[in-house]
């Protein structure tokens, strides 16, 4: 070990700090370059200034390697040997060192002492490789700075906006005034982005519910509007000043279209709207609104009504008649249809035989299953109405009769044409010809037998027209081909013999007041939701009810495994069309009506 080399630094309250460093050379270097082991950061040292070389007898040699010279005990020099058990004082720049001898080893402390050097003068450090001298001051800049922020973002846009205000439609391109939009327009209003004014008629004013409705012709309320004011719970606290502050800036209070339709939130579909935009009323509706009949809801999860679907209760009439009833009630309908889902989807009883037996031909299974008769829409939002033609007939053939290779059918929904085709055929036609019939050759006397079959023949082909009303009553009574499926009344008109079967109502969607995708649920069994495989007549309705949907969803802020808002399943400006939020969520066809009613049969109201 031949140096000790101690750095000495002060704090900024005179505290001393030493850091000691072990030197292990015979010789060391001493100047402004890093790789020194004595290294001093002042311009007026050399990066190789000097070394300190250890000689015998505790002598130490110091001697200048760049030429530059350096001081010892006040004295200028450029070598010197120094005897450390004497001790030294050393100065390089504004550093002074101390040589002197402890236990037999060379120590060196390092100490700044006065300003880092002439060359930097009373200059701090810090600034000797600034920029800052270069630079204008800090308050020109920022006074410069605030100068042009009110140029770019606020002289150029006013003066964009008042020489474009008056277009109706600005070309394509930047206009500064556009650094004032909190966003790009969603995507339904994206033709919009460079028409400011179709929206925003006036700089500084909100937009006005009369601009939307310009271009959104057919919007309805979302009910009476005096009602819907009644509707309208008091605002709170934070309501209230929310108000206070839309009053002084000039901004409308109340219900209004940018209230749910948030714009330049991005250029995406527009966010849904949150729940409590509709809880807000509905969720005290009664206690303003006694004479309403719908029940306070405030959260899917935890205060929703159970589910009123919209059935067929009586169908007999000219015009069938819906009700909304809870499902609570066990709720059956009327919709003119037999049809026992249990004895279709059986996997052991005659249809599955017959399943099994057409199931090459039809693609079926060993037995019937759901998709077998109902068959998705288009978007797989919905189902398509059964039908017979193609649903049905497969099993249940309307074949009467056959000539040659053609087989003739009753016409299924005309009960006039069924009753015309039969009392044609039994004029038209006889018996079927028995075999042993033989031909016009003379009987032998004695075969009783040939003579019975020819009385017989004889006998109905005297009968064979007066049979066609025994036929006819067959096929619309008990066992005949239109009894066994449709309801069957004894209060039809002279052309179809008194015989009326009553239009089948098929409801595509029995929650007119919500919504609800097949598609979106398709990874799920039917059998899930609808308990068809036990139903064993047509008039239960086998609808899920609240408890079952409650499984995954829940409400906004809820935990469940898919949290819903009120947007998810209603509309505010409710029609025959998905909700807001289904209609971001899925493509759909448009204008599917709610059921499928007949032509010729009077639609019923929803009572």
């Amino acid at each position: 070990m031949t140096f000790i080399v101690r750095t000495v630094s002060r704090t900024a309250d005179g505290r001393v700090i030493i850091r000691p460093t072990l030197v292990d050379k015979e010789t060391i270097g001493i100047g402004r370059d890093a790789t020194n082991d004595i290294h001093l950061a002042d311009l007026a040292v050399e990066p190789f200034h000097a070394a300190f070389t250890r000689l015998p007898g505790g002598r130490v040699l110091a001697q200048t390697v760049g030429g530059l010279g350096f001081a010892v005990d006040g004295r200028s020099t450029k070598r010197a040997e120094i005897d450390a058990n004497r001790g030294a004082e050393l100065r390089f720049g504004g550093h002074l060192l101390t040589l002197a001898m402890e236990d037999g080893v060379a120590t060196i402390s390092v100490e700044r002492t006065d300003a880092l050097s002439d060359a930097t003068g009373e200059k701090d450090e810090r600034t000797v490789f600034s920029l800052a001298g270069l630079l204008p001051g800090k308050r020109l800049g920022a006074w410069t700075f605030l100068i042009l922020i009110l140029a770019a973002c606020l002289a150029w846009p006013v003066y964009s906006w008042a020489t474009w205000h008056d277009v109706k439609t600005r070309p394509v391109g930047f206009h500064a005034d556009k650094m004032w939009s909190s966003g790009p327009l969603s995507q339904a209003h994206r033709a919009l982005e460079n028409n400011c004014q179709s929206c925003h008629e006036k700089a500084f004013v909100s937009v006005e519910d009369n601009k939307c409705v310009a271009c959104h012709i057919g919007i309805h309320d979302h009910a009476d509007p005096k009602r819907q004011i009644n509707a309208m719970a008091p605002p709170n606290f934070g309501k209230r000043v929310q108000n206070g502050f839309k009053s002084v800036f000039g901004v409308p209070t109340g219900q209004r279209c940018v209230d749910c339709h948030t714009e330049h939130q991005g250029a995406g579909p527009m966010p849904a709207t949150a729940q409590a935009f509709c809880t807000d009323c509905h969720a005290t509706l009664k206690s303003r609104v006694t004479d309403t009949k719908l029940a306070d809801v405030s959260d899917f999860g935890t205060a929703h009504p159970q589910f009123r679907p919209a059935i067929v209760t009586d169908s007999s009439g000219a015009a069938p008649i819906f009700r909304r009833v809870s499902l609570d009630a066990s709720p059956i309908q009327s919709n003119g249809l037999k049809f026992p889902h249990g004895t279709h989807l059986s996997a052991t009883n005659g249809v599955a035989r017959m399943a099994q037996t057409m199931k090459s031909e039809q693609g079926w299974d060993n037995a019937l299953a759901c998709k077998d008769c109902h068959k998705p829409t288009s978007d797989g939002v919905r189902f398509q109405p059964v039908e017979m033609e193609r649903d049905c007939q497969m099993c249940h053939s309307l074949a009467f009769d056959r000539i040659g290779g053609t087989v003739r059918t009753l016409r299924h929904g005309q009960p006039a044409q069924v009753v015309a085709d039969l009392r044609a055929y039994f004029r038209s036609t006889g018996p079927v010809r028995p075999i042993s019939l033989g031909g016009v050759e003379r009987r032998r006397p004695g075969n009783y037998a040939a003579s019975q079959t020819s009385g017989n023949y004889a006998s109905g082909l005297r009968n064979y027209g007066g049979g066609a009303d025994a036929a006819i009553s067959a096929v619309f009574t008990k066992g005949g081909a239109c009894y066994d499926c449709h309801v069957v009344d004894r209060t039809g008109d002279a052309n179809s013999a008194g015989w009326r079967v009553r239009p089948v109502v098929q409801p595509t969607r029995f929650l007119q007041k919500g919504w609800f995708n097949h598609e979106a649920h398709k990874t799920d069994k039917c059998e899930t939701c609808h308990k068809a495989a036990t139903s064993e007549t047509n008039s239960p309705i086998m609808l899920p009810g609240i408890t079952t949907c409650r499984e995954c969803h829940g409400g906004e802020s809820s935990r469940a495994d898919v949290p819903s808002s009120c947007a998810m399943c209603h509309s505010y400006h409710i029609d025959a069309s998905a909700p807001w939020r289904a209609k971001r969520d899925v493509s759909r066809a448009k204008g599917q009506g709610r059921f499928v009613v007949p032509a010729g049969y009077l639609k019923g109201a929803v009572r």
